[in-house]
């Protein structure tokens, strides 16, 4: 498997866009709100992209995974972290995480901090597994109950 960076130069935003509907489409019926995956567009993945630091898992020539990051005072913000649905189990979270952790370390920051929805309890576990501790809950705007917990990774 090869991990590549997702840039200008990267020409696969049709096939990114594919992965990340397709890996997040499990939830539509599953979380309130919806999915911010479903206002992305070619567009607005382009602007994403130029914005943070991505990064992309190809393997045989097909993308299987992605992982956008977001440096913030004190964390790397992982986001929309997608494996293709016939990938998962295969380690490529695990890979792309750890591509995350190293972008965390060059810019000294300590951790990294993720959300996932509130319903998505399978991902919960997962990210506990990969070292991650719930540290908040928090609400979408709109709503009065928790929606989404925040995860951290401390990197020491």
């Amino acid at each position: 498997m090869k991990i590549a960076r997702i840039d200008e130069a990267f020409g696969r935003r049709d096939e990114l866009l594919a992965l990340i509907l397709s890996s997040f489409a499990y939830m539509d019926d599953v979380i309130d709100p919806p999915s911010s995956a479903h206002r992305l567009t070619l567009a607005s993945l382009a602007q994403k992209a130029r914005d943070e630091i991505a990064f992309a898992a190809i393997e045989s020539g097909r993308l299987t995974g992605c992982v956008f990051c977001k440096p913030e005072p004190g964390f790397l913000y992982i986001g929309k972290l997608a494996i293709a649905p016939a990938s998962q189990g295969k380690g490529i979270g695990r890979r792309l995480l750890i591509v995350a952790e190293g972008i965390a370390r060059e810019k000294g920051l300590p951790a990294l901090r993720l959300e996932t929805r509130i319903e998505l309890t399978a991902n919960h576990a997962t990210f506990a597994r990969w070292g991650f501790a719930r540290t908040a809950e928090n609400s979408h705007p709109g709503f009065t109950r928790a929606t989404s917990i925040e995860m951290q990774k401390r990197l020491d």
